[in-house]
C-alpha cells in the first residue's frame, strides 16, 4: 500500500465535508501516512476503536491518530501531546471514508472491446463500456455506459449488465438475467444456472423440471466470488437493490430477497424463499424451501430455518427458533449431563 500525506486536522476537514461531525482531541497537525488495523498500527498510523473495551489498546499503543465512537470517547484520553483523537458519531462508519481516502487508484479500464473478446452482431454495447479480453457477449445482450468487464466474462443471450456495474473474471450472467446499475459481481459469480428442479419419473429416474425463468439484480448489489443464484422455474429470482451478499452463497431458484439484505458466506437459500427489506443472514445458515422472513430480522451464523420468521426477530440454532428461547435451551442442554445424574441420583 502506498503512503500518504496527511494530517489529523485534514482527515477531520475530509470527514466534515462528506457530514459527518468530528472533534479533533490532541494535535491536529499530527502526520498520518497510512492507515493499519489497531493490533499493528504505528507511529504515521491513523486507526479506529468502536468501544471502550479497546481503550488500552490506545494508551498502550503507538498509533498516532485514532477515530473513537462518540458514546465512548471519555475512555480515551491523550497523554502524548504529539498524538490525537478524532471523536466522531460513529467510528466504523468515519473508517470507511477514511479507507477510501487512502485506497490505492483503481486500474484504469479504457473503454472499448478488447480485440480478443467476441461480441455477437446483434449485442448492444456501450461505447463508454469496457469488455476486456476473452469475454463473451451473445445474441441481443445489452453492456450499459461505463460497464466494466473486466476479463473471460460470459454476458448470455438476451441479459443485461447495467450502467457502471463491474464484473471481476469468469463473472457468468447467463441468458435473460439481468444486472442492475452500479452492481459489483465478483470473480466466479454465476448468475442464471438452472434451478434444482427434479421429480421421480416413475420409470426409477428423476424427471428434469425445465427452468425456463430468469434472475434480476438490483441496483448498487454486491455479490462475492463464485455465488451463485439460480433462475426461477418461471418467473424471476429476485435480488432487491443494496443487497449484499458475501463468497460462496446459494440462492435457490424463485427467491425474493428485498432491499439492503446481507447474507454472509458459505449460506445456503432454498427455492421460494423471501426475504423483506434488511434481513441479515449469518454465515454458513441454511433457510428451507419456501420460508419467508420478515422486515429487519436476523439469523444467527450456522442457523438452520425451517419455519416463518416474523418481522425483527433474531432466531438461531438448528432447528432455528427465537434467540430468547434458544439461548435457554442451549444453556440447559450444556447442563444436560449434570442434570439427568442428578435426576438418576434423586430417584434411587
Amino acid at each position: 500500500m502506498s503512503t500518504h500525506n496527511h494530517t489529523a486536522a485534514s482527515i477531520a476537514d475530509m470527514l466534515r465535508s462528506r457530514g459527518i461531525e468530528v472533534d479533533v482531541r490532541g494535535d491536529g497537525a499530527t502526520r498520518v501516512s497510512n492507515v493499519a488495523p489497531a493490533e499493528k498500527a504505528g507511529a504515521g498510523h491513523i486507526t479506529f476503536f468502536r468501544t471502550e473495551s479497546f481503550a488500552k489498546g490506545w494508551s498502550e499503543g503507538t498509533m498516532s491518530v485514532a477515530l473513537v465512537s462518540r458514546k465512548h470517547a471519555e475512555a480515551y484520553a491523550i497523554s502524548d501531546p504529539s498524538r490525537a483523537i478524532l471523536v466522531v458519531p460513529d467510528a466504523d462508519l468515519a473508517f470507511i471514508a477514511v479507507l477510501q481516502l487512502f485506497a490505492p487508484p483503481d486500474a484504469r479500464r479504457e473503454p472499448g472491446v478488447h480485440p480478443s473478446a467476441v461480441v455477437h452482431a446483434s449485442a448492444m454495447v456501450d461505447p463508454s463500456a469496457h469488455v476486456g479480453p476473452h469475454s463473451f457477449i451473445d445474441a441481443g445482450a445489452v453492456v450499459g455506459k461505463g460497464a466494466i468487464l473486466i476479463a473471460s466474462v460470459h454476458v448470455g443471450v438476451d441479459a443485461r449488465v447495467g450502467d457502471h456495474s463491474t464484473l471481476h473474471p469468469q463473472v457468468r450472467i447467463l441468458d435473460r438475467c439481468v444486472v442492475g446499475r452500479h452492481c459489483i459481481l465478483h470473480s466466479g459469480a454465476t448468475l442464471g444456472a438452472d434451478g434444482f428442479g427434479f421429480r421421480p419419473n416413475g420409470k426409477g429416474g428423476l424427471a428434469k423440471v425445465p427452468q425456463i425463468g430468469n434472475v434480476v439484480v438490483g441496483d448498487d448489489v454486491e455479490i462475492g466470488a463464485n455465488t451463485c443464484i439460480d433462475r426461477a422455474t418461471i418467473g424471476t429470482t429476485t435480488i432487491g437493490s443494496g443487497t449484499k451478499l458475501d463468497n460462496l452463497v446459494q440462492i435457490g431458484h424463485n427467491c425474493v430477497l428485498g432491499r439492503c439484505c446481507i447474507i454472509c458466506g458459505n449460506s445456503a437459500i432454498a427455492g421460494s424463499v423471501t426475504m423483506g427489506d434488511g434481513v441479515v443472514i449469518g454465515g454458513s445458515a441454511s433457510v428451507a424451501d419456501g420460508v419467508a422472513i420478515g422486515n429487519g430480522a436476523q439469523v444467527a451464523a450456522q442457523a438452520g430455518v425451517i419455519n416463518d420468521i416474523p418481522d425483527g426477530e433474531t432466531w438461531m440454532g438448528s432447528p432455528a427458533g427465537p434467540v430468547s428461547v434458544m439461548r435457554r435451551n442451549l444453556a440447559a442442554f450444556r447442563r444436560l449431563a449434570e442434570t439427568l445424574a442428578e435426576i438418576k441420583k434423586k430417584l434411587r
